[in-house]
């Protein structure tokens, strides 16, 4: 990991400053926290039912069809 950090270092040093402005502004939209709509009580409702589910994998996850959907979306 250190190395990719270094490589990644380095290369970022040879940027333009066009393409640093360019860089940065993507690594600024990767910080950004999606807000959901849901209330906190149903999201740790789900949580929990994702951990069950974890915990007990022949059990059916009846709400919701998708489970890395639904992992993505809560997350």
């Amino acid at each position: 990991m250190d190395t990719s950090i270094e490589i990644l270092k380095k290369k970022i040093e040879n940027f333009t400053p066009e393409l640093a402005e360019a860089f940065i502004r993507i690594v600024d939209n990767l910080d950004a926290t999606v807000k959901s709509n849901a209330s906190q009580f149903q999201l740790d409702e789900v949580s929990s039912r994702i951990q069950f589910h974890t915990e007990n994998p022949a059990t059916k996850l009846d709400f919701f069809e998708n489970i890395s959907e639904l992992e993505k979306i809560c997350a």
